[in-house]
């Protein structure tokens, strides 16, 4: 799942990746959803088999990522168009519930790892897989808003007149200016 809202994030700035990023990003988050799902069942299945042991905090992260994930794929069903006046609104709400559920399920998996208390080696191989993650969105992060910036300055320099403050008789501002004043 965070590899599909980093392929959204970051190969969207590249106009060269359209429509790819698009498929690649709904290719990874199909596979989260049917990941999770399968194993919202197995933890429904299994609290279900030991009614003396539960693990409320772990069930209700569970159940609650169940409907947030769940509600990202019917919403997908309701996307507007790019130029829809709703669309906007409904950014908000895809990227507020996107990362809501990332944080939830890495929260949950670790109070899985509590739960099964596995050998240390499978929690710290989370932990370096999750740093890593971490460490490719702030390197993207940087990446993007450098390239974003560097192509705003282009399209301003692009709309420059040539010869700023008066020097072609033209201002700043696209006015001409009288000359030999």
């Amino acid at each position: 799942m965070p590899i599909g809202a980093l392929i959204a994030r970051y190969l969207k700035a590249f106009k060269s990746a359209d429509p790819a990023w698009f498929y690649l990003h709904v290719g990874c988050q199909s596979i989260a959803y049917i990941v999770g799902v399968a194993g919202w069942g197995t933890g429904l299945k299994l609290g279900s088999e030991s009614a003396s042991i539960q693990y409320d905090a772990h069930r209700t992260i569970g159940i609650i990522l169940f409907c947030l994930g769940t509600l990202q794929v019917f919403a997908l069903l309701l996307r507007p168009k790019p130029d829809h006046k709703y669309r906007f609104y409904w950014n908000i709400y895809h990227h507020l519930v996107g990362y809501s559920v990332i944080i939830l399920s890495i929260i949950n998996i670790f109070k899985g790892f509590s739960i099964l208390n596995p050998d240390k080696k499978w929690k710290n191989a989370y932990i370096g897989v999750i740093a890593a993650l971490a460490f490719n969105a702030v390197w993207l992060e940087g990446y993007t808003w450098y390239l974003v910036v560097k192509r705003k300055r282009s399209e301003i320099a692009g709309k420059m007149p040539h010869g700023m403050n008066g020097s072609n008789g033209v201002n700043g501002f696209g006015a001409r200016q009288r000359q030999g004043v």
